[in-house]
């Protein structure tokens, strides 16, 4: 059975001409609204107990508006909301809290809300204390916390008693790196034992880490959903889309979704990588140096071109990522017509495993400005441990070692 299900959910904001029109509507008379702008219109899906569903989307998109309706503190224009369970909520930042109370007080507000009586809140208010670590701080007026203290509070209470439905919305954005860490060990441990997770982030990290799938918003609508790879490699090429692009998106022969994006002034004609000897290869020893070679043709004149590529792991994480701008090395004034091939020669100081190899043509320093072709998952390659000693990791980091007693 599903935990969640959303059923045609929309949301619309209407203006009317008097205050008379809004009380008519209140009585069902047909009374036509001024103006009327949707949020949200035709989102339906549903969620599985144990699943981990990342919203993303441009600001505006509708996310935090969903998110509000799931929760009860937004009510919807259209359509229906189903939940078979508890849900806990860290939508905005200190939401819910009163500045003049102290967070101890709070707590026993917040989680009030949340439907525990004073007992069980007493037994878990020294946990919750702790998880904040704020000190003395938590027994003074929310007032003189900052928005990290006030953070720390809100994700304390809301976990402190295993929800079904786990919704977080950007608040982990706002805490030290410190907290983020152990706020995303709770959540990953809640997700070991059934809680399901639905959350709103702009850290694709984040999204890969935490979930198995993941759900793209666009103008109030779902334009995609499926795997977080898959869907944040398209959310990307959305964010580079400008007028004279476009969107490809195609499947490659081991079943991956590849996309692309770009205006078409330059393209990438091949990409491939190569051990010391100039050989063409797919299993790569760890350590070994290899070349990527990318060969890239001008389609139309263009002033200036910047070569980038990302190695992303098998969840599609950011391995490591550069550019010819940083690497001072870009080209100016290419002519249509024209070919240019770069090497980029390093060591696989990598983990064992597969991983795939993300291509940009584009001007200035971000592909964002001035995108020619973006490419993910224009190859794919395994590294292999042949002579090296065992470790494990992304990274092969050999140390020096001295034993001193």
């Amino acid at each position: 059975m599903s935990l969640l299900v959303i059923d045609n959910l929309g949301k619309s904001y209407r203006t009317y001409r008097s205050e008379w029109q809004r009380i008519a509507r209140w009585f069902f008379l047909p009374v036509k609204p001024s103006e009327e702008h949707w949020v949200l219109k035709h989102i339906s899906f549903s969620v599985l107990p144990g699943e981990a569903i990342g919203i993303v989307g441009q600001n505006g998109a509708g996310k935090s508006t969903l998110l509000k309706m799931i929760t009860g503190t937004l009510h919807p224009t259209e359509g229906a909301i189903q939940i078979n369970g508890r849900v806990a909520a860290i939508l905005e930042l200190g939401m819910g809290f009163n500045p003049e109370l102290t967070g101890r007080q709070n707590v026993y507000h917040a989680a009030g809300l949340m439907g525990f009586n004073t007992d069980e809140i007493k037994q878990a208010m020294g946990e919750i204390e702790a998880f904040a670590e704020i000190g003395d701080y938590f027994d003074e007026p929310v007032r003189m916390y900052s928005s990290g203290m006030q953070m720390r509070v809100a994700f304390s209470v809301a976990t402190a008693f295993r929800p079904e439905i786990l919704i977080i919305d950007e608040a982990l954005s706002v805490g030290d790196s410190y907290f983020q860490h152990k706020s995303f060990d709770r959540i990953r441990e809640f997700q070991k034992q059934g809680t399901t997770l639905l959350i709103v982030s702009h850290d694709r990290g984040a999204i890969q880490s935490l979930c198995n799938r993941a759900i793209l918003l666009e103008g109030g609508t779902v334009i995609k959903d499926g795997k977080p790879e898959e869907v944040m490699d398209f959310y990307n090429a959305i964010i580079a889309e400008k007028e004279n692009t476009t969107v490809k998106i195609r499947k490659i022969e081991d079943g991956s979704v590849q996309t692309c994006s770009g205006s078409g002034e330059a393209s990438i004609e091949s990409v491939s990588l190569h051990n010391a000897a100039g050989e063409l290869v797919e299993f790569i020893p760890v350590g070994e140096p290899v070349s990527l070679r990318i060969r890239a043709k001008i389609n139309r004149d263009i002033p200036e071109l910047v070569m980038g590529y990302m190695i992303k792991d098998r969840l599609g994480q950011s391995v490591f990522g550069t550019n010819t701008h940083y690497l001072d090395c870009k080209l100016e004034a290419l002519w249509a017509g024209e070919v240019v091939e770069y090497r980029f020669g390093f060591p696989a100081n990598l983990g064992v495993g597969s991983y795939s190899v993300a291509v940009a043509l584009h001007a200035t320093h971000s592909h964002i400005a001035r995108n020619y072709e973006w490419r993910d998952l224009a190859l794919l390659f395994n590294v292999i441990n042949i002579s090296r000693e065992e470790f494990v990791g992304l990274a092969w980091i050999p140390p020096s070692v001295e034993c001193c007693r």
